[in-house]
Parts: C-alpha cells; sequence; structure tokens
C-alpha cells in the first residue's frame, strides 16, 4: 500500500488519538527503518524504548517464532515453561523475590499501586492507602495511573479520578515530609522522568526517600517501565543507585517488540496477591515470555557496558555540535534529553528531523532519544550527521 493509502484508511477507520508524523514505516534492520517508499531513516526511538534489541533480530525472530510454533496461548490457570523461566531470569539478576507478568507499562504500575495498597490493608486495615508520586512524572493512561502522574495537564477530561495520591517535588525531602501522613502506604518514583524531560533523581534524594519509606513502614515503589532492561546501562536502574526497592514495575523493552510486562515484589510483598486478587488473561503469554527470556539473556555484562559507553559518546557528540536550538543533554545510557533553547518547539524540530530521516522523540520541553541498545557506531553517526545537517 502507498502512503496516501495507509493514511485515508487510520482517518476512516481509527480514533485519532495521536498526533501521528506523515511517515508511514514498512520495515527495519537494527536502529535503521525504511517507508513504505523506500526512505530509510537512523531510529533514536525504539518504538519508545520498546525494541531493545533492533528491528529485525535474528535471535529474537528464532526465539519467538519457536514459540509459536509449539504454544502460543493458554490460561494462567496451567503452567508453562516460558513465563517460570522468565521470572527466575529477572529475579536471580535484581534480588527481588518474585513477579508477576501482565502486558503494558500502565498495567505493570496499576499492578504495583494495587500490590501496596493491599500490602498495607493486610497489615493495617482500611484508611491507609495514599500513594505519593512526584511532580512532573508519568505513570501510565489508565485512569490510575493518569492520577498517579504528577502532571496537570493528564488531569482533565475523564473525572472522577480513582482518589488516593498526592505529589511531591522531585529531590526535595521537605516537600515529600510535607505531603506524608497517616493515611500513606507507599512513595512511587521514577528513577528518570521520562515523558517529564529525561530527568534524573538525585541519588542522595533517592536513598532518603528510601529510608523514610522504612522508618514510615511505606513500600519504595519503583517505575522502571522506561528505564528498565537495559536502557540506562544496568539491568535495572535502581542497581545505579544503591537500594532495593519493595516493588518494580517493567515493560517496554522486557520483549524486544512484544507486548509484555509486570511487576516484582521482594521478600516484604512477596505474599500479598494470593488467587484471586490480581490477574491479566495474557500476562505470561508464553510468545511474549519466550521473548523476554531471549532479551535478558543476552543483556550480560558485555552487553550493558557497551549501553553505557554508546550513551556516553552520544550525549558528547550531541554537546560537540553545539547546534543553535540544542542545549545540555542529561540521561544514563541510552535514555538521552536534550535540552531545546528558547525561541525553538520540540515538536518543530521532531518534525524536521524525521522528514530528513531521523526519528525521534519529545519529552517534556525537549528532545529524547531511546535507540535500541544494539544501535551501531556508523548508525549512531549516521543520525548525528543527520542532527548536524538538519539543524546546524
Amino acid at each position: 500500500m502507498t502512503f496516501e493509502e495507509i493514511k485515508n484508511l487510520d482517518e476512516q477507520y481509527v480514533m485519532h488519538s495521536y498526533g501521528r508524523f506523515p511517515v508511514a514505516i514498512d520495515r527495519g534492520e537494527g536502529a535503521t527503518l525504511w517507508d513504505v517508499d523506500g526512505k530509510e531513516y537512523i531510529d533514536f526511538t525504539a518504538g519508545i524504548g520498546v525494541a531493545s534489541l533492533g528491528h529485525g533480530d535474528q535471535g529474537w525472530l528464532e526465539a519467538v517464532t519457536r514459540q509459536a510454533a509449539k504454544l502460543a496461548h493458554i490460561s494462567n490457570l496451567f503452567y508453562t515453561e516460558p513465563y517460570a523461566k522468565a521470572a527466575e531470569k529477572l529475579c536471580t539478576r535484581t534480588g527481588m523475590s518474585n513477579v508477576m507478568f501482565g502486558n503494558s507499562g500502565a498495567e505493570a504500575n496499576e499492578a504495583m499501586i494495587k500490590l501496596a495498597r493491599k500490602w498495607s490493608f493486610d497489615r493495617y486495615g482500611k484508611g491507609r492507602g495514599t500513594v505519593i508520586t512526584l511532580r512532573n512524572s508519568f505513570h501510565g493512561r489508565t485512569i490510575t495511573t493518569l492520577a498517579a502522574t504528577g502532571q496537570d495537564k493528564f488531569h482533565d477530561y475523564f473525572f472522577p479520578f480513582t482518589e488516593g495520591f498526592r505529589y511531591a517535588s522531585a529531590n526535595d525531602m521537605d516537600s515529600l515530609e510535607e505531603v506524608a501522613g497517616h493515611d500513606v502506604c507507599a512513595v512511587m518514583v521514577e528513577l528518570i522522568q521520562g515523558e517529564g524531560g529525561v530527568l534524573p533523581l538525585d541519588r542522595e534524594f533517592v536513598e532518603k526517600a528510601a529510608d523514610l519509606c522504612a522508618k514510615r513502614d511505606w513500600l519504595f515503589l519503583v517505575d522502571e517501565v522506561q528505564t528498565g532492561v537495559g536502557r540506562t546501562g544496568s539491568l535495572f536502574a535502581f542497581q545505579q543507585y544503591g537500594i532495593q526497592p519493595d516493588a518494580v514495575s517493567f515493560a517496554k523493552g522486557i520483549a524486544g517488540g512484544l507486548p509484555f510486562g509486570g511487576v516484582m515484589a521482594n521478600e516484604r510483598c512477596q505474599d500479598v496477591f494470593t488467587p484471586g486478587t490480581h490477574g491479566t488473561t495474557f500476562g505470561g503469554n508464553p510468545i511474549a515470555a519466550a521473548a523476554a527470556c531471549h532479551v535478558l539473556d543476552r543483556m550480560d555484562g558485555a552487553f550493558l557496558a557497551q549501553v553505557t559507553e554508546k550513551g556516553d559518546y552520544l550525549r558528547a557528540q550531541v554537546e560537540e555540535l553545539a547546534l543553535p536550538c540544542l542545549g545540555k543533554t542529561r540521561g544514563m545510557g541510552l535514555m538521552t534529553g536534550v535540552e531545546v533553547k528558547e525561541g525553538w518547539t520540540n515538536r518543530d524540530l521532531a518534525a524536521k528531523l524525521i522528514k530528513n530521516g531521523l526519528l525521534v522523540l519529545t519529552a517534556g520541553p525537549g528532545l529524547r532519544f531511546l535507540p535500541p541498545l544494539t544501535i551501531t557506531q556508523e548508525e549512531m553517526d549516521k543520525g548525528l550527521a543527520i542532527l548536524k545537517e538538519t539543524l546546524g
């Protein structure tokens, strides 16, 4: 089909809930994509951090194909090997105790919120279900995860929102203390606020927030939907912050392109969910779990070290370009935010870059780069050349 034919079908039959750029992607290899007209693009988005091993990875394809030929789906009322192996890999590499699988980041965060509230109810009864999150956070698009999100622009249209959330300022312990109360059961944070602008939290703040949770008998919850599964140069970002959370959510890159996510719990919370208290039809799907096993197996120490090196190189090169519209960079591993200077808008800059063959994302007022973790030096340099040519 041509681009216009695809666009016309979209306009007639698809709800207009996305502001799409005028590109129809047809295929990909590594961090390189081609549209339906054969035009080449360098991918600095990875499907918003999902295609962790890039596009068309042969090992991933073989793992998915083998499992698809064997068993595509079965109810969670029965055991299957792939989800059990994925759970073992996650827990042994993170120090967490167990995991529950779902399909998406919002669903994973919803489960984590439910886990915290049930944990508190089991210990204290009703009246202690408030979760503190941070301003500028983003935790999902369900009614509850929108309520958990600390950005006013998301708190509209869909009233009434789920109650039981209060917001503190990032890196400000006084602000966190001010919103504390006897009704609190947990603090929930992104270690790098992704949608908010790729803003890493200070290590000292994270350590003190975790200590406060321990003193108040709250849970410390970490949303690693975007930062997890190798994105920041460690399997999970919390492993670089010197903490062990009570629960951690994950999704996006875990299955390399298939819908998969979940929440891990430590010993303190491992027995909170009991049969019938939470569930999801497709959670732990055999094909997605087989993909997750392959992704996790690929992310050894050497692989993760390369993610750190690539991210350091990318940020250094962007700053070295000294483009008139761009400022400082920030981030960890291959999760990079770039400041957009006054007088320009990130949406306009992204549109220009995409038109010239570099797919990028926006975040807060800046640009965001989330390339596949397998991106090559050649692909990074091609992307940087487009950045220079377009915005220089």
